[in-house]
């Protein structure tokens, strides 16, 4: 607690010395930043996801690095990290306005994004888009679309991201290309090594890239609880858990690009991902455990899209994943032991088909409309094994044996209409019209999106939008079926029964100068759903299972401002408030309805030490105030990161140093004390050291060649 004061003294003292000595300097344009804190909560199975994320900030140089364009806000993203230590279109997109990264998602405004790339909407998971995100290189990147509320006609409800890659046309023919190498230290060490092509010729491009990232991982948790049952009877609960694991994960994208005409295209991507990992687990003190486990996962996605000049887009995407996992397990808790070998798999086979039309109708009109339709089957097991005999176990209280065939189908129209009146005001309204059915559920739904954008003058926007969104749960978490992760103690349920969530928004933008943001939203979602933890009042264990509240609710507030100090500091100061409310009346046997205020702040600093050579500073304060999430209490946490970046070979080369967490303040140790819950995890925390290179190279162009003569030939 102690260095999360000092850590907040710190970022107050920055913000103020800087401010003051702001006064009567000189502006210049070119150094445009922005620093994203980094995820404060752990990857922890059990901790899918602690707390609901906050917008972020917006950073922008004299020049506009922003423009405004029908209900969208377009980024110069390039220059919003030339100056950083970025070096992957992941990180780049956490660098933009509003963007923030909590438990490995990526959030916009206090709500879920969805990415895309080159505005085709992927049937890939949130983790498989992350995994590629971070595979692209960031110098791939054109720019970059923000929606706070995307319509129909992108076939995604919500906030959406467009990430535009570069595409060269180039009648001679170009190569260009860049490697990549990174080594960090977090307890133990983790390597990644990347390339990435791309050619172009005339009317045709293609675009290649290879990543693999491997490493050994080193964890602790540290449990401390009173599990009282129905009986009366109270049994303290003191655990330490070690794990160790190791993993390798190998990524690859080909995508090309034929362009008949302007506006008239045909192109193609696949991606294809295939991963291994191994872990090894121990657990003493009240409960003492061993547990071994592995895993291997397959993915591979194509999809094939045609447009045409009139408007008319069509597309067809595949996506096959396999992932094949085993575990060993030895457990002993009081009288009671647990001593099973396992084998599960989850299999998915998903299609998506859609037809899109657009129609300039003149006069500032536009009409939109299309349909979509996805199916996907998804083929599931589980088994329990004797480990000694190779014997199938008998499904019980405590194992359960799963084999699941699950299909799902969703069909989707839209129809939506865009008008601008003159240069100041724009409206964009569209209507999805969704059937979605799965063996347990069959409904239809529809969500209403309005946009409507004022420009009073040059560099100032105001935008009002209303979204609604469902959003469906994870294939694994509507299984059937019970794993383990600590231990005999900690069980990982499935819900059969889990419903989509419903969401509903409605958000002011503001933005002054071209980059003073302020932000206002309120956010009401029906059938929230989070995995939580409960403490069994039958049975001395711990389930972790994915539930439906019966709403949640948040209500924001958000002021961000950048300044600078001549040539040498680029800084941005954050303040964030927030109202959280949620509530379950049937949450196991102790429902409850909790409320709490919270707040941010957040400092981003960027120094430019020398212009020759080209050697620049970041440093980045991060303090987030108590929050809840369900029955967990979070306590207050932060983060300071630093890194110190170095371009040379005509800017071809960058040498990246960083240290992440430097004061191993940024994971929190999350608590329930709710009722007959009594719950402490205290999750380890290591600062992270890195160095990265990356060098460009570009500029090749292929030489014409004189055609060989065979007008002979037969």
């Amino acid at each position: 607690m102690k260095r999360i004061l000092l850590l907040s003294i710190a970022c107050c003292a920055l913000s103020v010395a800087s401010a003051q000595e702001q006064t009567g300097g000189t502006t210049s344009g070119d150094d445009n930043r922005t620093l994203s804190a980094d995820s404060l909560i752990t990857t922890d199975a059990r901790l899918d996801s602690l707390y609901r994320t906050l917008p972020e900030v917006m950073i922008t140089g004299e020049r506009p690095i922003v423009k405004a364009q029908q209900g969208k806000l377009v980024y110069d993203l390039p220059r919003l990290i030339q100056n950083l230590p970025v070096d992957n279109a992941y990180d780049a997109v956490k660098e933009l306005p509003g963007v923030m990264e909590m438990n490995g998602s990526l959030q916009l405004a206090g709500q879920g994004v969805t990415v895309i790339l080159d505005g085709k909407v992927t049937t890939l998971s949130a983790d498989q888009l992350n995994a590629l995100l971070r595979s692209i290189p960031a110098s791939r990147i054109e720019n970059a679309e923000v929606m706070y509320n995307a319509p129909a006609r992108y076939q995604v409800r919500g906030a959406l991201i467009n990430i535009t890659l570069k595409q060269t046309t180039n009648s001679a023919g170009s190569l260009q290309g860049e490697v990549y190498g990174k080594y960090r230290q977090k307890h133990n060490e983790g390597f990644e090594e990347r390339a990435s092509l791309l050619y172009s010729k005339n009317k045709f491009s293609t675009d290649f890239l290879y990543s693999h990232t491997h490493g050994r991982s080193y964890s602790t948790t540290g449990k401390e609880a009173l599990h009282s049952l129905a009986d009366g009877s109270v049994h303290p609960m003191t655990t330490d858990e070690v794990r160790r694991s190791r993993s390798h994960t190998h990524s690859f994208r080909v995508g090309a690009d034929y362009n008949f005409a302007k506006n008239h295209q045909l192109s193609f991507v696949y991606n294809g991902t295939y991963s291994t990992s191994h872990s090894n687990m121990s657990i003493a003190g009240t409960q003492v455990s061993s547990t071994r486990s592995g895993s291997t996962d397959w993915l591979h996605n194509g999809r094939l899209d045609y447009r045409t000049p009139f408007g008319l887009k069509a597309g067809a995407e595949m996506t096959f994943y396999r992932s094949p996992s085993h575990q060993l397990l030895h457990s002993r808790l009081q009288d009671e032991e647990l001593d099973f070998y396992t084998e599960d798999c989850q299999r998915i086979n998903r299609w998506k088909f859609f037809l899109a039309q657009e129609h300039d109708l003149g006069q500032g009109w536009g009409l939109n409309y299309g349909a979509i339709y996805t199916t996907s089957i998804d083929n599931s097991y589980q088994y329990y094994y004797d480990p000694e005999t190779g014997e199938q176990l008998t499904s019980s209280a405590a194992i359960s044996n799963l084999k699941s065939r699950r299909r799902e189908q969703t069909l989707n129209f839209y129809a939506g209409f865009n008008k601008s009146f003159g240069d100041k005001l724009s409206l964009d309204a569209s209507l999805a019209v969704e059937h979605y059915k799965t063996p347990v559920w069959n409904q239809w739904d529809w969500y209403p999106t309005i946009n409507l954008n004022y420009n009073p003058a040059p560099g100032h926007m105001l935008q009002l939008a209303l979204s609604s969104d469902k959003d469906y749960p994870d294939y694994w978490a509507v299984q059937d079926a019970i794993s383990y992760v600590g231990g005999g103690y900690s069980e990982l349920h499935g819900n059969p029964f889990l419903k989509p969530a419903q969401d509903y928004e409605l958000h002011l933008t503001y933005i002054l100068k071209s980059k003073y943001i302020f932000s206002a939203w309120f956010n009401h979602t029906k059938d929230y759903s989070v995995q939580t933890l409960y403490q069994s009042s039958e049975r001395l264990v711990e389930i972790y299972k994915e539930l439906n509240f019966d709403y949640q609710q948040q209500a924001g507030i958000q002021a961000s401002i950048p300044f600078k100090v001549k040539n040498w500091l680029n800084s941005r100061l954050t303040l964030i408030g927030l109202w959280h409310h949620e509530k379950d009346k049937d949450f196991w046997d102790i429902p409850f309805d909790r409320k709490q205020c919270y707040g941010i702040a957040q400092m981003n600093n960027t120094f430019t030490l020398s212009t020759t050579p080209d050697l620049k500073l970041t440093l980045t304060g991060f303090v987030h105030s108590k929050a809840i999430q369900g029955i967990y209490d979070l306590p207050t946490s932060g983060n300071v990161n630093i890194a110190l970046r170095y371009g040379f070979a005509k800017k071809k080369a960058i040498l990246n140093l960083y240290c992440n967490d430097l004061f191993e303040t940024g994971q929190i140790s999350p608590r329930i004390r709710f009722k007959t819950q009594n719950v402490t995890n205290h999750y380890s925390c290591f600062r992270e050291f890195g160095v990265s290179l990356t060098y460009k190279f570009g500029g090749y162009k292929e030489k014409q060649r004189e055609a060989v003569d065979t007008s002979r030939f037969k």
